[in-house]
């Protein structure tokens, strides 16, 4: 049997678009050298009709109605030849549960010939889905006429690995599937991107290809949606667990033969012309979701590639790279925008947040704005200018003296007899976050955040000022991962022979907002190296006071962050959204109250 592993980007709620593209790929797979008559199965992502994760749209029957439409509508549009299995949201035919359900169906000329839905639903982390799924009572095998397939949708892959130790899944879907002596094991998938997720998915594969001596097919989403990010990578593991071929990051093909075990893949990815694959506009209302792709990008991957798994997977820090490029691509093209801004203050942070919108959308499309104060050192400026020079930017001169001392004037009364403090600092901030936002408005450019994982957690940032913005880019990277970042860069762009994007001065400054007389972050923070390894523990493992001091740190220093901590979170319940990278990110899938007793601290 010849199965065809076919990764897309979805946009959430465009149906036209979705099905469309769903056809295009469709025939590209088939018109491939020899395709044609040995294609036996198409295979799409998970909720690949209507984009994932669709969250409350799930609540509103238009968004079910037009799920089932478009639906119906691949049914009249897909080639007769073509069997094609593709995600979308049904209701929940039985009497009671949930009213919906996610499901995976084949079709096949002009018919639907077997449906699975999704068994595990988890409720972890970002998903949310047995809010409003109704899980699978049964498991079944598809039986092609080439060979028993069974669909173990996304989590019912993920029984092994559930999100804690202490939680464990009453059913093991891929065990039961496995019992209907399958052929060939298939997952559609929507899985986000984060840290080493790679080779967790791998693991889980070769696990299961061994214990039924099968091969498994892994079929992943693209692009991003919101915060998160897919990153393709659909793979085959051979019935010994070998395996034997990745994608890339981008919309590809990845072909299997299950007799010879031998795999192709096609380099080309599909042109973004939805214009150009018109479906019956009186079937299905919708058309070209504008910006739904970055035109004339360079891509985050080289294409889909037949790559063994240690050169896919590279660097943990290549990936975060190449993550957070899919991320700017994504959300900005998804909202409709071609252009960005950026505040740049000759640091560290905005000077990784402007080299990666240069890569991710062209230099030509991004307007870096610094507003020097009376605090900013000459070497700030100087080293933006160059960071400019080298990224082929244009660098827009906006100093806040005269705004700035116009509010001290007017508060000059009110003020009198106290101090320059934070409410001084705060206010430059917040100037230079007016000035973003009014640039932002006047050119429809997207304003990207520059503040990093460490500030967000311990508050060093300002509401209304460095956090105004509609994306964090490195919202999810601490800050030795930026430092880390940085240097990344260079060292591709010294590979590459191109001038190193980052200049070393702005790597080597200690870091400083700038916001008084000879301001360093360590005034207000532990060193990031100590803060960071703290921040981990806290945060991504839940670890306890106790715990983050037998880790070897001091305990008075870690009450105090953990304490800084708490009561940021109603800074961070207002941020823009971080691209997620980490298994623990700020956001949806963190939830904390604002207003608690602070109990870590308490022994």
């Amino acid at each position: 049997m010849i199965v065809c592993l076919a990764q897309m980007d979805s946009v959430i709620g465009d149906f036209a678009q979705n099905a469309a593209r769903i056809v295009a790929m469709t025939k590209a797979a088939l018109a491939r050298e020899g395709a044609q008559a040995t294609s036996d199965l198409i295979v799409f992502p998970e909720l690949s009709l209507c984009g994932y994760p669709p969250m409350d749209l799930l609540d509103q029957d238009a968004f079910v109605e037009g799920s089932l439409k478009a639906l119906r509508l691949l049914q009249k549009e897909l080639p007769s030849e073509a069997m094609v299995a593709v995600g979308y949201v049904d209701k929940n035919r039985e009497a009671s549960g949930r009213a919906l359900v996610n499901a995976m169906s084949v079709l096949s000329g002009g018919k639907i010939v077997f449906t699975q839905e999704k068994t595990l639903l988890p409720t972890y982390d970002v998903f949310d889905e047995a809010r409003y799924f109704e899980p699978a009572k049964t498991r079944k095998a598809f039986t092609h006429p080439k060979g028993r397939i069974g669909f173990a949708i996304c989590e019912d892959f993920w029984w092994e690995s559930p999100p804690n130790p202490s939680f464990k899944y009453t059913v093991d879907p891929v065990k039961e599937l496995l019992d209907l002596n399958l052929d060939l094991l298939i997952v559609p998938s929507a899985s986000p991107f984060v840290k080493g997720k790679l080779e967790t998915r791998l693991r889980l594969a070769r696990s299961k290809a061994r214990e039924g001596g099968i091969p498994v097919l892994y079929c992943n989403a693209v692009g991003s949606n919101d915060s998160l990010v897919f990153d393709g990578r659909s793979f085959v593991v051979d019935p010994t667990g070998k395996p034997l071929a990745f994608c890339g990051w981008d919309e590809s093909f990845l072909v299997f033969d299950s007799e010879t075990m031998k795999t192709a893949g096609c380099a080309k990815t599909i042109p973004y012309a939805p214009e150009a694959v018109k479906l019956d506009g009186d079937k299905l209302e919708g058309g070209k979701q504008e910006g739904a792709k970055s035109e004339g990008k360079k891509p985050a991957a080289s294409g889909p590639a037949i790559l063994n798994e240690r050169a896919d997977s590279s660097t943990v820090v290549e990936e975060l790279h190449r993550a957070i490029i899919v991320g700017i691509q994504g959300y900005m093209g998804k909202s409709g925008f071609t252009k960005a801004c950026l505040g740049l203050s000759g640091g560290i942070d905005s000077a990784i947040v402007a080299a990666l919108a240069a890569e991710a959308l062209g230099p030509e499309n991004v307007r870096c704005i610094a507003m020097p104060s009376r605090f900013s050192s000459e070497g700030s400026i100087n080293d933006s200018v160059e960071l400019c020079r080298r990224l082929g930017m244009a660098l827009e001169r906006l100093p806040i003296e005269t705004p700035f001392k116009a509010y001290l004037d007017l508060l000059a009364v009110p003020f009198a007899g106290r101090p320059f403090d934070l409410a001084e600092e705060n206010l430059q901030a917040r100037i230079r976050g007016t000035l973003l936002m009014a640039w932002s408005n006047k050119f429809n450019a997207l304003l990207l955040t520059t503040g990093n994982k460490s500030e967000l957690a311990a508050g060093y940032c300002t509401l209304y000022g460095d956090m105004c913005g509609a994306l964090a880019p490195i919202g999810d990277l601490y800050k030795t991962e930026v430092y880390d970042l940085a240097r990344h860069m260079n060292t591709l762009a010294r590979a590459e022979g191109r001038p190193e994007p980052i200049p070393l001065p702005i790597i080597d400054k200690a870091p400083s907002a700038e916001l008084r007389q000879d301001q360093k972050d360590q005034d207000s923070l532990p060193p990031y190296e100590v803060l960071d390894g703290m921040l981990r523990l806290y945060i991504e493992d839940n670890a306890s006071l106790d715990a983050i001091v037998a880790a070897g740190f001091d305990r008075e220093l870690a009450s105090k962050v953990l304490a800084m901590v708490a009561r940021a979170e109603y800074k961070r319940r207002q941020a823009a959204p971080a691209i997620k990278v980490s298994k623990r990110a700020f956001g949806i899938g963190r939830r904390l109250p604002l207003t608690r007793q602070i109990h870590e601290t308490r022994v």
